[in-house]
């Protein structure tokens, strides 16, 4: 039985006023399934690329806390306190940060974590070739 997922990328934006993204991390959320998580990865050259002045260290620290709301890790504060779909729709909620949300995709799935393992593959680890 295959149920609607949600999910959205984590993209990191090194200078706003560029708009130059990579994508970092993948958040996926299942209702029927119970389930919120993620998955993150920073391409440090990729990001050196597009700012050679970014700080990757800050930048993996943002896209950690994004995946310790989902996880309700220790440190996660009051987001991290509250359902998983107040937790998605306030993780992937527009912001004008170094660390943003893309727009929100639906799916069907069988294994939500299988899903978030197959599209951070798909979707941020670079391409194999």
């Amino acid at each position: 039985m295959r149920d609607t997922f949600e999910y959205a990328l984590l993209r990191v934006v090194p200078r706003v006023d560029r708009g130059e993204s990579l994508n970092a991390g993948v958040l996926v959320y299942c209702r029927q399934r119970d389930y919120l998580g993620s998955r993150v990865h920073l391409d440090v050259d990729r990001l050196r690329a597009l700012d050679p002045t970014a700080d990757p260290a800050a930048i993996s620290a943002a896209l950690q806390a994004a995946a310790d709301v989902c996880s309700a890790a220790v440190g996660a504060g009051a987001a991290g306190r509250e359902a998983l779909g107040s937790r998605f729709r306030w993780l992937t909620a527009p912001r004008s940060t170094v660390v943003q949300p893309g727009p929100v995709h639906t799916g069907l799935t069988a294994d939500p974590d299988a899903e978030a393992d197959r599209l951070l593959r798909l979707l941020v680890l670079p391409l194999e070739g």
